[in-house]
């Protein structure tokens, strides 16, 4: 996820006080009994298969661990960014393998990827992913197609403005500005539900679509052999220029960055959009979006997929095609693997690997029924939302009054190079603490 600006602001989100196994309408299995029994060759089968979605005859119902698990761990990613992790090296530099550890909790600064820059593909993923669950649940409750339509279009239309109100907490006026992460997923999501009630053909079929038309459309409009790039606020020191067929995708030189100077200038800003620092860009939704259709994939494998076995390789045979897609494109100078502008190879690459945390939580939490290690990810899993918006608007205010009212000795109790991360520790255990608490009293966010 993009990196936070924090203030003292706080915000209210609307608060669901539901049952467990009703938590964000979703990634329920349908079984045959009322028991907590794993996923397995006669517990995913389901009845019949309309409009790409399973359905079952079963009243009873269970949540796949798997998937809590893995949101949250991606949510646990995101919230650890307050233990700076990545100043370790400057305090011992003599660690080589701290030079490892602030590489992937750190983003890269534009070619390759770092476990930090899976986070927000990881986030999208799993909205796909969850859709299919709670099309069961949305249409085993008899609610009419208008009726989900509906929900789909004002869930879109809330995401893309929590998005909007989170990147303006630091702002004098509304920063309209739409590449964060709620509103990516926000600009993407009536789509995805589109495709979601199609036959099961078309997500494939649209992610290849979006793929190859957004290369086409990056590869059509280089950039000008003597484009000013410091005019875009690229530095002269810059190393990640690409020259050639690659220069397509470089930092503020690109389709994506042309099309925000045009559009992002239709909304009222106090001075023009000229660029943006990282080099994000609205049209990312475009690629966000292949990967939210791979969660649904994912899916839709994990609730109608009867055999574990074809389960399982078809998880693993998709983190075998995106990796192998996503590495091949970077590395023969086809497609830079850039996560700011979502390139094609990134989303291949990054959507490899979400199969892969599919895979391992899966087989461990549903098919082992190994999960009594997972308790404390998921729950950070089940209040995502809450969690992303918490880390947005009272992180920093939560850091200055443990520093005010205690003191910073306590944190330095092994001295100064370890006063951020201890902090950030404390931070961390009080945020578990209140999950676990809205947990244990079933209130969950929801949108």
């Amino acid at each position: 996820m993009n990196e936070k600006q924090h203030d003292s602001q706080s915000l209210k989100a609307g608060v669901a006080a539901n049952s467990k196994a009703d938590v964000h309408e979703g990634h329920r299995v349908q079984t045959n009994d009322a028991t907590n029994t794993p996923p397995s060759d006669s517990k995913l089968r389901p009845s019949s298969v309309g409009n790409g979605i399973a359905t079952s005859t079963a009243t009873s119902a269970i949540r796949l661990t798997s998937l809590d698990v893995f949101r949250g761990f991606v949510m646990f990613l995101m919230l650890a960014e307050v233990l700076k992790l990545s100043k370790l090296i400057e305090h011992f530099p003599e660690a080589t393998w701290l030079e490892w550890v602030k590489f992937h909790t750190t983003h890269v600064a534009w070619v390759g990827c770092s476990l930090h820059d899976l986070i927000q593909p990881g986030f999208s993923f799993l909205v796909g992913a969850a859709l299919p669950f709670s099309l069961v649940k949305r249409q085993q409750s008899g609610q009419s197609t208008w009726r989900l339509y509906a929900h789909a279009a004002w869930r879109s239309l809330l995401l893309i403005a929590l998005g909007i109100f989170v990147r303006s907490l630091n702002s004098p006026a509304t920063n309209f500005t739409f590449e964060d992460t709620l509103t990516q997923i926000g600009l993407g999501y009536f789509f995805l539900f589109v495709i979601a009630r199609s036959p099961d053909w078309w997500a494939p079929t649209a992610i290849g679509m979006i793929l190859l038309g957004y290369w086409v459309a990056f590869a059509a409009n280089p950039p000008a052999v003597d484009f000013n790039y410091q005019a875009v606020g690229v530095p002269a020191e810059w190393t990640e220029h690409q020259t050639g067929f690659a220069s397509a995708w470089n930092k503020n030189g690109n389709l994506a960055w042309r099309f925000d100077t045009w559009f992002l200038n239709l909304f009222p800003r106090p001075e023009p959009f000229l660029f943006n620092r990282g080099g994000y860009s609205t049209l990312n939704f475009v690629p966000t979006l292949a990967t939210m259709l791979m969660g649904l994939v994912a899916g839709r494998w994990l609730l109608s997929e009867p055999h574990t076995l074809r389960r399982l390789g078809r998880l693993a045979a998709a983190t075998a095609i995106g990796l192998s897609l996503g590495w091949l494109l970077n590395e023969f100078g086809i497609c830079p693997l850039v996560k700011p502008i979502w390139t094609p190879s990134f989303a291949l690459w990054s959507g490899g690997w979400c199969f892969l945390f599919v895979l391992v939580f899966h087989l461990i939490c549903d098919v082992w029924q190994c999960k009594s290690w997972s308790f404390p990810l998921v729950v950070i899993g089940c209040n995502c939302i809450f969690v992303y918006l918490l880390s947005w608007t009272i992180e920093g205010s939560m850091i200055s009054a443990l520093h005010r009212h205690l003191g910073t000795a306590i944190f330095e109790i092994r001295g100064p190079a370890f006063k951020d991360l201890f902090t950030g520790l404390a931070v961390l255990a009080i945020f578990w603490l209140l999950l676990f608490w809205m947990y244990r009293n079933k209130i969950f966010v929801k949108l």
